[in-house]
């Protein structure tokens, strides 16, 4: 479960540009925690890409920021996300190393 304080409450405000009690309105589930998607991911993570996951990357929770720290991500633990994220994970990779290899080959 990801805690937020006041702080990321008002970090996030000033990232959408709305108001506290707007933010929390919108976005937490009760007074400490985000509303999740119905299979317990995080509301905020991008379902579309692998590159910077988090659409709030820049307003992120402390929680966040602080990560990893000496448990997982709780959204990586979950084996049937994992089973979603691992290919896109390794297409994304093998497709950029052959990009860095093709344009080391051209520089020489």
């Amino acid at each position: 479960m990801l805690l937020l304080t006041s702080t990321d409450v008002n970090r996030l405000a000033r990232y959408f540009k709305i108001s506290d009690g707007e933010v929390r309105k919108r976005y937490l589930e009760n007074k400490y925690t985000f509303k999740v998607r119905e299979d317990g991911s995080c509301i905020f993570q991008a379902t579309d890409r692998m590159v910077k996951r988090c659409t709030i990357h820049e307003a992120r929770p402390d929680q966040c920021r602080r990560f990893p720290y000496e448990k997982p991500c709780p959204y990586l633990e979950r084996e049937d996300l994992l089973e979603q994220i691992q290919p896109l994970v390794e297409k994304n990779f093998t497709s950029s190393s052959a990009g860095q290899r093709k344009d080391n080959f051209e520089k020489k």
